[in-house]
């Protein structure tokens, strides 16, 4: 018999092809195999049950990068073929073939790189068909040499020779390289070994170096430098923000954080994240890498680079984006050096040209079983496909302001781009409109639809405003957020939604962020919701958690607060008073609902963080403190069970107050916290739940990268015998808006 198999998913890129030559040959099959924009064409022919052995062991024994996600065949007609061939790829029709992630360096290239008798011993460039760039190389499909960033680089007759074997884990390797024929890596005058043992010498004498890497510039220095640390952090405008590091090997990451499997298991993929794990005591890193954090976030090396200059350096190293405070990373080469020159002592680069910038992903693992927390979807994940759950017309979806992505769609496939950043000034907008505009090329989406967040002044909805002749489609935040958790778990809903998150514009004008909502895809009604309070100054009570703890007790009391003792040393009495009334009175002080705003001002009331110098920094250092303290007994969080329930936090804050000011420590005062939301929102969806006749909840918004509260408060859930999605492919984040509003656009798309 003879089969025609079409094959999808990400088999371009991957040894898909040699692996199908292998298995066809080893079964003395005929045929042939190519690739073309939709993935991989093949034909085979021989006896019955070897046509069907063959078939079983594509799946069974696919390459380490594959995924398979759809498999075809027909029976046609036999041409007497009694050998496999490799044809050249077609490129007719419509490109919907995947594009495969960034992997790291697997374990026979890293044997080679240090193996002293191999020809590319100590080559920074080495890779194969299981490791290596991908999509930050990729021009277009079919993942064609000509399409990549390597098309410069001429294979020399070794390279050639390893290309065009079948029987050679470099067959069809498109960055194929050696000394001879590839990349070079530069560091002022020095050039290849030289310039990385500059790089490593100027890191040991306590330098700032700007490191070129896969998917953009990093700044480096030694992690356990406080003056290197220290002048990095003063001269990229960090304040206070951890930073990254990198460590040599996976016992040198169990030197400065605790691991468990989950995290080791993180750290070790193929995606090599940054990890988020608590800091070791003792650990040798400077206070300035992460101060008043009890997490560090370290990664291990994913590139034959990373690992060499590790090594020669001999320590751990700072290894943060390399850009200046809120901008895009830098990854052209001229770009990176007008803008890192002030920042950067020295430069290691190289001449292989990063087609899309894409910053580090980072993960951190849950409770035992549960999969991770994804919180930053970028480089290893991107750009796999997410599947829909209903057919899609082509279309943009533009997310939201913070931790911005955007997506791209059509049938039942989404594109989730790579985080883009906080979209609040001309660099950021620029690199989203350029990674829109390489998606719908490379992914050959012509949109005739454009989603966005309801917020008028978000760049992301300027944006959408200005594609003429697409259906705009407006999509409310948290409706967003719970239809892309749905969405990822293949579901269309109903389902009771709990939302938190910091701000997002609510339906009705005002400020959400605590939300009940019952809903599907299409559509949601807000069933509940956390008591409203005044928002001080509007945008600057989220910099300034003490406004939140001024709004909160002006509310709880009812009358103007006293200035608590844990706030005295750091707030005036005379500007806590000006704010106290703002709140009272209702100027300047907008109403939210915001969860994210709750735990700012209980984190100012346990005397944490008074102000915060990023956002996120107060809930964060909340959850630190009550991961110390231990399980403890809930502070009261009311749950009103009328027409509209409503989790009051009035009596929480009072309590919390309380505490503090009898000289409780701040720990306590966190983990009482922690356990009372996740008690109340629990009750909360249960009675929603109840009184909509539901069985499913949803837990999202950027509150829910909390591990605490997310695993609490799933326990509890579950315990009450509800079924619990949370995200898992994606962010609880604003980096998971763009695929929501997807998924919304395709119901509602006319």
């Amino acid at each position: 018999m003879r089969v025609r198999l079409r094959i999808e998913g990400t088999v371009q890129g991957v040894g898909f092809r040699p692996h199908v030559y292998r298995v066809a040959s080893s079964l003395r099959l005929g045929g042939y195999v190519l690739n073309d924009e939709r993935g991989v064409l093949l034909e085979a022919e021989g006896p019955d049950d070897a046509v069907a052995r063959f078939i079983r062991r594509l799946r069974e024994e696919a390459p380490p990068l594959a995924e398979i996600q759809r498999m075809t065949s027909e029976e046609v007609a036999l041409r007497g073929e009694d050998g496999f061939r490799i044809l050249a790829s077609g490129r007719e029709g419509e490109p919907l073939a995947l594009v495969a992630a960034d992997a790291a360096t697997c374990a026979d290239c890293l044997a080679e790189l240090f193996d002293p008798g191999d020809r590319r011993h100590r080559y920074p460039f080495v890779n194969c068909t299981n490791c290596g760039p991908r999509f930050t190389i990729v021009r277009g499909v079919p993942y064609d040499r000509p399409l990549t960033t390597m098309a410069g680089f001429a294979m020399c007759e070794r390279c050639r020779a390893e290309y065009e074997d079948p029987g050679d884990r470099r067959f069809h390797a498109q960055p194929n390289a050696c000394p001879d024929c590839g990349p070079t890596a530069r560091m002022g005058d020095a050039a290849g070994d030289d310039a990385l043992a500059a790089a490593a010498s100027a890191l040991r004498d306590g330098l700032v170096v700007a490191v070129k890497g896969i998917g953009g510039y990093h700044l480096a220095c030694r992690a356990d430098d406080e003056q290197a640390v220290g002048a990095l952090r003063a001269r990229k405008h960090r304040e206070e923000k951890p930073f990254a590091l990198m460590a040599p090997d996976l016992g040198a990451a169990r030197a400065l954080v605790e691991l468990g499997p989950a995290e080791e298991a993180l750290l070790t993929g193929r995606e090599r994240p940054i990890v988020l794990a608590p800091r070791r005591p003792g650990a040798r890193v400077a206070a300035a890498v992460a101060p008043r954090s009890s997490d560090l976030g370290v990664m291990l090396p994913y590139s034959p680079l990373h690992h060499l200059l590790l090594a020669d350096a001999g320590a751990a190293l700072v290894m943060t984006s390399g850009n200046v405070s809120d901008e895009p990373i830098a990854f052209g080469d001229d770009d990176a050096r007008e803008r890192l020159d002030g920042i950067a002592d020295r430069f290691l680069t190289h001449d292989r040209p990063i087609h899309t910038r894409t910053d580090d992903s980072v993960v951190r693992a849950r409770r035992r079983g549960a999969p991770p927390l994804l919180l930053r979807r970028s480089r290893g994940y991107v750009p796999a496909s997410l599947d829909l759950p209903l057919d899609a017309p082509p279309l943009v979806a533009c997310g939201a302001e913070l931790k911005s992505t955007f997506c791209l769609a059509k049938r039942r496939r989404a594109w989730v781009g790579h985080h883009i950043g906080d979209l609040q000034n001309l660099e950021t907008l620029t690199s989203f409109r350029d990674g829109i505009a390489h998606f719908e090329e490379l992914f050959a989406v012509a949109p005739v639809v454009v989603a966005h967040d309801l917020h008028p002044d978000y760049l992301s909805t300027r944006y959408a405003l200005e594609r003429d002749g697409l259906q705009l489609i407006g999509v409310q935040h948290h409706h967003a957020h719970l239809a892309a958790c749905l969405a990822e778990h293949g579901e269309t809903g109903p389902a009771v939604g709990a939302i938190f998150d910091g701000t997002g514009l609510g339906a009705d004008g005002t400020i959400w962020g605590g939300e009940l909502l019952v809903g599907d895809l299409a559509r949601f009604e807000r069933a509940g919701h956390l008591h409203p309070v005044g928002l001080p100054g509007g945008d600057r009570a989220v910099r300034e958690p003490w406004r939140m703890a001024c709004s909160w007790l002006a509310e709880a009391h009812g009358e103007e607060p006293a200035l608590p003792a844990t706030l005295a040393g750091a707030i005036a009495p005379d500007r806590w008073q000006a704010v106290a009334r703002m709140a009272r009175a209702g100027l300047s002080s907008p109403v939210t609902s915001s969860m994210g705003r709750l735990f700012d001002a209980v984190a100012a009331l346990a005397g944490l963080r008074a102000t915060a110098t990023y956002e996120g920094q107060a809930a964060a250092e909340l959850e630190g403190a009550a991961a110390s303290a231990g399980p403890q007994a809930p502070y009261p969080l009311p749950v009103g069970d009328g027409d509209t329930v409503v989790l009051d936090a009035r009596p929480t804050v009072l309590a919390a107050g309380e505490d503090a000011a009898r000289g409780e420590d701040a720990p306590l005062i966190a983990a009482r916290l922690h356990a009372a939301v996740a008690r109340a929102t629990a009750r909360a969806c249960v009675i929603v739940a109840e009184r909509h006749g539901l069985s499913t909840t949803v837990l999202s918004g950027g509150v829910f990268q909390n591990r605490i509260l997310v695993d609490e408060t799933t326990a509890a859930l579950e315990n009450a015998g509800l079924r619990v999605l949370v995200p898992e492919r994606l962010s609880p984040n604003d980096g998971a808006i763009s695929y929501g509003q997807a998924a919304v656009a395709a119901a509602r798309a006319v």
